[in-house]
């Protein structure tokens, strides 16, 4: 856990912009990390002096010479991040419309018919880009049906759909609404063992934040993120693609060498910015391990990531500093249960008699910035069936402190009495 090493926390929560005020606001207390995380310093630095930079790659100058030389070290260190020794590394527009590229793709260029097969957890971003990829290719659109008690999504669920015809595959890492993480390689897995040659393509981007990516163990074809959930900032998307998805035709320019799945010239600062990203957590692991490697140093700091969320879940739930947690509090239920070992750093929560967005709002007033969830095309398939209209979402990270959470847990007794 990071209070456990001298003044780590103090280091992390220096290496972020706004982390305890928004300059619209004042001071706050950020719980809205899902909905996009803090901004490392130096993402912005990054940004600012890519931006002043007129020159282009791919031209008979120095400047050009040196973006250029940066995008390939920085694909290579995206590589190192997601322990992605093969396939392709490039940025998009952003994570959902690099979803749609490599669902449209992997639909296209699989044999006509079978099924494309995803799960009633997924984002819109995946879902629609099944549904409408699955139609223009052919073939038939299967949903497995998610776990309302668990908030999840396991094997069990998919194993009743797969079969030797299921041609491409979807998996969301981690749920933006319930915060429960999905087994994404004992997935892979079952289907592989049905359909070998069947396309995975797997939403990392809530997943992202919190560390643990090992693309090498998860047996796929595809994994997404969007930067800004994993403290760079908005405007790009980065996808890694194995060979196999690479060589299927896809939207490229005709005669551009080697077929590539970048369309027009990239901004250098997408991939120098996603380089910070990366040597922030080389920079964690090896503040909280003896770790040598960049590799291990990003393993040891999504341990520490982890346990530090862990610590803050258990605080919200269970109660901090004098404050009773969420779980003593009779009107509050929290959705996917108390104890579910899937959380990753979110609390989405109802509360009886009060209008989530009243709770919302009330929580501002404290200074406290949360997010509502409704039930329509982005959580809908999460919340209809529990027969909920909203939710509030409470979302961490681990550079947000058991004080911030003693502080909520004051704010919501208060709002409460």
């Amino acid at each position: 856990m990071l209070t456990t090493v001298e003044n780590l926390m103090d280091e992390v929560r220096d290496r972020f912009c706004l982390v305890d005020s928004c300059p619209d606001q004042g001071t706050r207390i950020f719980f809205e990390n899902a909905g996009g995380a803090l901004t490392l310093k130096s993402v912005v630095e990054t940004s600012a002096q890519y931006a002043a930079i007129p020159d282009n790659q791919g031209r008979d100058n120095p400047a050009s010479f040196e973006a250029g030389r940066m995008i390939e070290t920085s694909k290579d260190n995206i590589r190192t991040f997601l322990n992605a020794k093969g396939g392709q590394v490039f940025v998009g527009e952003s994570g959902t419309e690099l979803l749609f590229r490599l669902i449209s793709a992997a639909c296209l260029g699989t044999p006509k018919g079978g099924v494309v097969l995803g799960s009633s957890l997924e984002h819109p971003a995946s879902r629609s880009a099944c549904v409408r990829w699955a139609e223009i290719a052919g073939k038939s659109y299967v949903s497995a049906t998610h776990n309302d008690a668990t908030g999840t999504v396991t094997v069990s669920d998919y194993l009743p759909h797969i079969t030797a015809g299921t041609r491409v595959a979807t998996i969301l890492h981690t749920s933006p609404v319930t915060g429960m993480s999905v087994d994404v390689g004992a997935i892979a897995k079952a289907i592989r063992n049905v359909a070998p040659d069947c396309i995975i393509i797997v939403d990392g981007i809530q997943h992202a934040a919190h560390g643990g990516l090992d693309i090498d163990a998860y047996g796929i074809d595809g994994y997404v993120i969007s930067p800004y959930k994993v403290f760079s900032r908005h405007g790009y998307g980065v996808a890694w693609i194995s060979d196999r998805l690479a060589a299927m035709p896809h939207d490229t320019l005709i005669g551009a060498p080697n077929a590539p799945w970048e369309l027009g010239t990239r901004d250098a600062g997408s991939y120098a910015t996603f380089t910070d990203v990366v040597g922030y957590f080389e920079w964690l692991g090896g503040r909280v391990s003896n770790a040598t490697t960049p590799r291990d140093k990003i393993v040891a700091a999504g341990h520490a990531i982890a346990a530090q969320e862990n610590a803050l879940v258990d605080a919200m739930l269970y109660g901090v500093g004098g404050e009773k947690g969420l779980a003593d509090m009779p009107e509050i239920t929290v959705i996917g249960g108390l104890d579910n070992p899937h959380r990753e750093g979110l609390v989405a929560i109802v509360v009886q008699g009060h209008a989530s967005g009243d709770i919302v709002t009330k929580l501002s007033e404290h200074g406290i910035r949360v997010h509502i969830r409704r039930a329509d095309h982005y959580s809908g398939n999460i919340l209809t069936p529990l027969g909920l209209d909203s939710c509030i979402r409470v979302s961490m990270c681990h550079y947000n402190t058991k004080d911030e959470v003693r502080a909520f847990l004051k704010a919501m007794r208060i709002i409460l009495a």
